[in-house]
């Protein structure tokens, strides 16, 4: 991997990802019951972008393994937080089954990334 050609977090295809379904979440919430709104929707929301926002910080905190590490394990969590809600979302059947699985498959990709990361930390760190 050529880490020369990442100039941000933006250009990295799992930000990309985790940025991109964060969006289709928050369409998706948008009909989502007004008596899930501090609940379910507002967690899910803040979840999902959550993993595009720790992903930003673990970017910037490249100098330092152990930084970059954690941010990147906060990374993890919020996407498995995520596909927790999405799991609720389909039960109480505010997405349709479909819907469901093809966010959680998505998520199941950023996780992979993340880990991918975590394990692999010295091609992604700065060496100054």
């Amino acid at each position: 991997m050529d880490k020369k050609r990442f100039k941000s977090h933006e250009d990295l295809a799992i930000f990309k990802l985790a940025f991109d379904t964060a969006m289709k979440i928050f369409q998706l919430s948008k009909k989502f019951p007004t008596e899930e709104k501090y609940a379910l929707t507002d967690q899910m929301r803040r979840s999902s972008r959550s993993v595009c926002a720790n992903l930003a910080e673990a970017w910037r905190k490249r100098r330092y393994k152990a930084a970059f590490i954690a941010k990147l394990n906060d990374c993890e969590a919020e996407a498995a937080e995520t596909q927790v809600w999405i799991k609720f979302a389909v039960k109480c059947e505010y997405l349709d089954i479909e819907q469901g699985r093809e966010l959680y498959g998505t998520y199941n990709q950023v996780l992979s990334g993340l880990v991918n990361m975590i394990n692999n930390p010295n091609q992604w760190i700065i060496h100054e």
